[in-house]
């Protein structure tokens, strides 16, 4: 996902991480590797709400959304908590 994608394609990558997530968890077992996908699986979706929000602000305050800039994970990671 780039700094240059739009709200929509945004919104739709993060249903299909959504969806990915829900069948991962959905599971009757869980591996260490779906436990490693569905780490990373947060951090996108992070990031990605991240890039929306920036977006979304720019644009309530006139500016061009294609400026928002996707995050590093240790950025949008530190928001939490």
């Amino acid at each position: 996902m780039s700094g240059q994608a739009g709200d929509g394609t945004i919104l739709k990558h993060i249903q299909d991480l959504a969806a990915e997530e829900e069948r991962l968890y959905g599971q009757a077992r869980i591996t260490e590797a779906d436990r490693t996908r569905l780490k990373a699986i947060g951090v996108e979706l992070d990031q990605c709400w991240d890039l929306l929000r920036q977006r979304r602000a720019l644009r309530e305050f006139g500016m061009n959304p294609e400026e928002a800039k996707l995050r590093p994970p240790d950025v949008v990671e530190k928001y939490e908590g």
